[in-house]
């Protein structure tokens, strides 16, 4: 009879799902590729990892024009963090009421379209609930739907921010870019967004006002054949809009108020412009009716001679 095998010491295995196996294994994948193992995450100092939860609430007051409720629109279609809310009452109380709305809807952020006496659109970005806040005159306004531009980009895709070279000189414009950064630039791995960088918001700073573009990422490729790599030279750019100017005014401590930090010694308020438009045409008439009067009183300090053949041919 054959001797007896000893039994080996039992060993155990520990259960791994198949899910923990290829979230060990596999790399993170990201718009350039896969991600290396090796490398770890951002992490802030406390050791939790920074994510970014921005969210604007987008806004306007009653009584606004149908060309800046367009104009809103447009911004809350290229914005897939936004959050749109109800028409809000500006009084003097708008600030206490923008910054509860903002708390409701989990925001951090708010874009106030205030409109007044149907012509003239300010723009309110602030930093909910502790500030900074800036005030904006927003001009030369031009929709999507009346420019009618052969631009065309994925809604909720995430656009690339690009500023000129004049946000980096004096502190306030610094100020600017960095609130224009937060508010526009969509959240990576937003729910709402596309992993796509198929636009391009452009912010340029002339005659202290600045002016915002929306331009398409064109890529010259039709089918099988796509572009290079680096090939950044064959790249267009097609404007898909909208267009508009903001003319900054104040900057405050706070939000929707508080202390000013900057006040623009150029800016000159459009009731002002009109109310100057207005005395020159007054100026005009007034003008005219001087040199009428000049005229009249010339004719009676100079009267002309009697003429003398006046009555030769008068019948008898």
């Amino acid at each position: 009879m054959g001797k007896k095998r000893k039994h080996a010491e039992v060993v155990a295995v520990p259960i791994v799902k198949k899910d923990e196996i290829d979230s060990l294994e596999r790399p993170q994948r990201t718009l350039f590729g896969w991600k290396d193992k090796n490398v770890e995450p951002e992490k802030q100092t406390d050791g939790t990892i920074f994510r970014n939860k921005e969210k604007v609430l987008v806004t306007c007051s009653r009584r606004i024009n149908f060309r800046y409720r367009h104009l809103m629109l447009n911004l809350v279609s290229l914005l897939p963090h936004c959050k749109k809310d109800n028409k809000v009452e500006s009084k003097t109380t708008k600030g206490a009421t923008l910054n509860e709305l903002v708390e409701l809807k989990s925001c951090s952020s708010c874009l106030f379209f205030e409109c007044r006496k149907h012509k003239d659109l300010y723009l309110w970005m602030a930093k909910c609930p502790n500030g900074p806040s800036i005030k904006f005159l927003v001009d030369a306004v031009h929709t999507m739907e009346e420019l009618k531009l052969t631009g065309n980009h994925l809604n909720g895709s995430r656009p690339l921010l690009t500023f000129s070279t004049n946000f980096d000189g004096n502190p306030h414009w610094k100020l600017i870019k960095e609130m224009i950064t937060q508010i526009f630039g969509t959240p990576k791995d937003h729910r709402k967004s596309k992993p796509f960088h198929d636009h391009v918001f452009v912010f340029s700073i002339a005659d202290d006002h600045i002016w915002f573009r929306n331009y398409q990422i064109s890529c010259p490729h039709t089918g099988v054949d796509k572009i290079d790599r680096g090939g950044l030279d064959k790249l267009t750019l097609i404007e898909v809009g909208p267009r508009f100017c903001l003319n900054p005014i104040k900057i405050f401590g706070g939000s929707f108020g508080g202390p000013t930090l900057y006040e623009n010694p150029y800016y000159v308020a459009p009731n002002q412009v009109r109310a100057l438009e207005k005395r020159q045409k007054a100026g005009k008439y007034a003008k005219k009716v001087k040199a009428k009067t000049r005229r009249k009183m010339h004719e009676l300090s100079n009267p002309l001679e009697p003429d003398e053949f006046a009555d030769m041919w008068k019948e008898e």
